[in-house]
C-alpha cells in the first residue's frame, strides 16, 4: 500500500503526489491511482474530504476537489487526460496510449464518454444524488450534499435523462470489447493494456461495486453506486465487468486502499 501523507509532508515531499477523496473508491482518482500502479511510480497520497471545504488544501494548490497530481512544484493535474499524458511523461514505458493513431482517437474519445463531463461518471452521480436530495435540512449530511450538488449541476432534469445517457455510453463500449473480442484481442483497444481499459476498471464501480472484501466501502454508499435502472440493466454487456475482474486481478492493487483509518 502507498504511504499517505498529511498536508504539510505533501508540500515537503519531491515527485509525485496524489491528492485522493477519503473513504470514497471515486472512479477518477481510482483511475488515476492505477495510471501510476501500472507505471510502477511511487506516488504517496494526500486526503481530500468530500462535501467539505478541504480549505489546507486548497491554500496549497488552489484546488478543493480530488484526484490532484502534483509533481514537484508543477501546477496540479486535475484533469483525467493530463493525468494520462503526467504518466506518459514520467514513465513513457509501459506506454498506455495507443501508438496508431485511429487507436490513439478511440481511446480517448471513449475514456470521455466515462470520465468526461455527460459522461458514464456525471449521470450516475446525477442518479447517486437524487436521493440524497431528499433529505430533512436538519440532517447532519444535507449542508455537504446540497454543496457537492450545486457544484457538480445537479438537477431534476438531468436525473431524469442520466439513465438513457448511461445507458448509450455502456452501449457504446459494449460494442467496442465485443469488435475487440472478434479480433482475438484480449483489450478495450489495440493489442495491449492501455489507459481505457483503466479508467473502465474504475467506473465500472459505478455500476457494480468491487466485492466488500475487496473495496470495503461504505454500505450507503455501495447501494448508491450498485443501484439499478431496468435500462441501465439492460445496456451492460456482463462481458464488460468479466473483463474489469481480469485487470484488476492481473494489473491493479487490491483491496483497494481508501486512506488510512478509513473503517466500512
Amino acid at each position: 500500500m502507498a504511504e499517505w501523507l498529511s498536508i504539510d509532508e505533501g508540500k515537503a515531499a519531491d515527485g509525485l503526489r496524489l491528492v485522493l477523496t477519503s473513504g470514497v473508491p471515486g472512479p477518477w482518482g481510482e483511475a488515476a491511482k492505477a495510471i501510476f500502479h501500472v507505471k510502477g511510480i511511487d506516488a504517496p497520497r494526500i486526503a481530500q474530504f468530500g462535501g467539505q471545504a478541504n480549505e489546507e488544501l486548497v491554500a496549497w494548490t488552489g484546488e478543493s476537489n480530488a484526484p490532484q497530481a502534483l509533481f514537484g512544484d508543477e501546477p496540479p493535474r486535475t484533469g483525467w487526460r493530463e493525468i494520462i499524458e503526467l504518466g506518459e511523461r514520467l514513465s513513457p514505458e509501459p506506454s498506455l496510449i495507443p501508438e496508431a493513431p485511429e487507436d490513439r482517437d478511440r481511446m480517448f474519445d471513449l475514456i470521455h464518454e466515462l470520465a468526461g463531463e455527460s459522461g458514464l461518471g456525471w449521470t450516475r452521480r446525477q442518479m447517486l444524488f437524487a436521493p440524497m436530495m431528499e433529505l430533512p435540512e436538519d440532517h447532519p449530511g444535507h449542508q455537504s450534499v446540497m454543496g457537492m450538488a450545486e457544484r457538480y449541476g445537479y438537477s431534476a432534469a438531468a436525473t431524469e435523462q442520466a439513465p438513457a445517457r448511461a445507458a448509450e455510453v455502456l452501449q457504446k463500449l459494449g460494442g467496442q470489447w465485443a469488435r475487440q473480442r472478434e479480433a482475438g484481442r484480449s483489450f478495450l483497444v489495440g493489442d495491449q493494456l492501455s489507459a481505457l481499459d483503466l479508467y473502465w476498471a474504475a467506473f465500472a464501480a459505478l455500476i457494480e461495486p468491487l466485492p466488500h472484501d475487496l473495496c470495503p466501502m461504505p454500505a450507503g454508499l455501495r447501494q448508491g453506486y450498485g443501484q439499478k435502472h431496468p435500462v441501465i440493466d439492460a445496456a451492460l454487456d456482463p462481458a464488460l465487468l468479466e473483463h474489469r475482474a481480469q485487470i484488476y486481478a492481473k494489473w491493479l492493487e487490491l483491496p483497494i486502499d481508501l486512506g488510512p483509518g478509513f473503517a466500512p
